[in-house]
């Protein structure tokens, strides 16, 4: 397989975008990823996408998007697995190039969630669950993320405070981010008192709904020498799935489909997990982070709500976790979050991280963990400055 880079970023807005729709988003941060990779052409495209035919009622989104690109004829296909399709996509367009079918390949993802109703969306979103063993009964993803924390607390001794601290941590993050849905910090205590959703899981414990698109640019080290833009490398990538009904897992208090993916991602990249400097992981409830902070071997069970109270994974910490804000602060677009972690990786391993959100002393090696549903699927990405 040939080496693979990223080359260049882009991003739309984020948030309640009522005056843009699934194909305008997603223009805006292809143009941009173009634009700051420098690159002349595309050899082919995707497009991560959950749910675009619930949401506005739109499939078929791989041709679309070209077409609206200005590409038309391009090969472009849309990539689905839940709330890990930008992840999937990108890894699709590594593979891509890694195998020399390609030389340039746009990786993107796109979601508008805010098109329907609060019902609607709901309705949705619960496409990625059981539909038989858990929606016909009535579960909802705060239903499910909340039974994990409970049985989490129960084993391990986790707290409310825990919980709250990861909320805090990354709106702090978050209100540097730029692009950010929620640009602005809220206190533990607010996160602790604020409306309960699912036991023990409150309103400010969950990612929001949001519409927005994210895209990269991934090619050879040859053209993106020859761009001479900054680059970072793509080491490792790798994918791990679980059941996808909770009541089918061995272990609710841990993400078996991470473990996997984490596991074969770092043997490609010849690394261990002591090795990576810090990552964006997939924090759609606050229990999420925990849960997912030991689950790709970061940290023991039962320990990383500890490490987070002692600031171990802020942006000054020993391992710092979303430093971008995560889905919590910066928005969860479902089909984008995935891309929107690359994005963030590249803009920390390449210096140009905003607003003071840069991880101190110049981290050379970052992790991205993007993953559907309640951890069914899970794909994890190793990236390193280039050198």
């Amino acid at each position: 397989m040939r080496e693979v880079y990223v080359v260049g970023v882009g991003m739309s807005e984020w948030g309640e975008i009522w005056q843009k729709s699934i194909r305008d988003l997603f223009v805006d941060a292809a143009r941009a990823a173009i634009s700051n990779a420098g690159v002349d052409r595309l050899d082919s495209l995707y497009v991560g996408c959950m749910s675009g035919g619930l949401f506005v009622g739109q499939e078929h989104i791989g041709a679309l998007m070209a077409d609206y690109l200005g590409m038309r004829g391009l090969p472009a296909v849309r990539v689905e697995s839940a709330c890990a399709s930008g992840g999937m996509a990108f890894r699709q367009a590594f593979l891509e190039v890694a195998s020399g079918a390609s030389d340039v390949v746009m990786a993107s993802g796109v979601e508008k969630m805010t098109d329907v109703s609060g019902d609607g969306c709901t309705d949705a979103l619960a496409t990625a669950a059981d539909q038989e063993y858990e929606v016909f009964h009535g579960a909802t993803f705060p239903g499910l993320y909340a039974m994990m924390a409970h049985a989490h607390m129960a084993r391990y001794g986790t707290t409310r405070e825990m919980l709250s601290a990861v909320a805090a941590k990354n709106h702090r993050n978050g209100a540097k981010n730029p692009v950010a849905q929620y640009p602005f910090e809220i206190t533990a205590e607010a996160v602790s008192k604020s409306v309960m959703v699912a036991d023990p899981l409150r309103i400010l414990d969950c990612s929001p709904i949001t519409d927005g698109a994210a895209a990269v640019i991934v090619t050879t080290k040859e053209v993106a020498q020859k761009l001479k833009r900054p680059y970072i490398k793509v080491l490792g990538s790798a994918i791990g799935t679980d059941s996808i009904a909770l009541a089918q897992r061995a272990d609710i208090t841990t993400i078996k489909s991470a473990t996997i993916a984490t596991e074969k991602a770092l043997k490609m990249a010849g690394k261990a997990i002591g090795d990576i400097r810090f990552a964006e992981v997939h924090d759609c409830f606050t229990i999420a982070e925990i849960m997912v902070a030991e689950s790709i071997g970061k940290f023991a069970p039962g320990k990383a709500g500890e490490a987070i109270l002692s600031c171990e994974t802020s942006l000054e910490g020993k391992f710092p976790i979303n430093p971008s804000g995560g889905l919590k602060s910066k928005g969860h677009p479902v089909g984008a979050t995935g891309v929107a972690q690359i994005v963030e990786v590249y803009k920390q391993l390449t210096g140009q991280a905003e607003n003071g959100r840069q991880i101190p002393k110049s981290p050379t090696l970052g992790m991205a963990q993007n993953m559907g549903g309640s951890g069914a699927s899970s794909v994890v990405h190793v990236l390193e400055v280039a050198g």
